[in-house]
């Protein structure tokens, strides 16, 4: 079994950061791609930004410039600078990762943490 733990969320006035991490734990051969998505309630989850094993990146429009994403493969924990946050940035935001397990790639996701950007 493979369990994704993420940390970091909370409460942020507008214009603020916050740092989201990832931990993956339990069976697992290597990490391919990891990646953080958002879900907004009644609306698809979308990706925000997803980071390859070799550490190329490709990020929403809308978090360009603002969001980072990096990973540190020794600790299998990948995350997520936000800054200049936005009101529009609130919602849950879940962590994801592809998984080699002997022959097979399986994707897991995160429990999901709150993100609040607000004054």
């Amino acid at each position: 079994q493979v369990q994704l733990v993420e940390s970091g969320g909370g409460l942020v006035q507008p214009g603020g950061s916050l740092r989201l991490s990832c931990a993956a734990s339990g069976s697992i051969f290597s990490i391919n791609a990891m990646g953080w998505y958002r879900q907004v309630p009644g609306k698809q989850r979308e990706l925000v930004a997803r980071i390859t094993s070799g550490g190329s990146t490709n990020y929403a429009d809308s978090v360009k410039g603002r969001f980072t994403i990096s990973r540190d493969n020794a600790r299998n924990t990948v995350y997520l600078q936000m800054n200049s946050l936005k009101g529009e940035d609130t919602t849950v935001y879940y962590c994801n990762a592809h998984i080699a397990q002997g022959r097979y790639e399986y994707i897991y996701w995160g429990q999901g943490t709150q993100v609040t950007v607000s004054s």
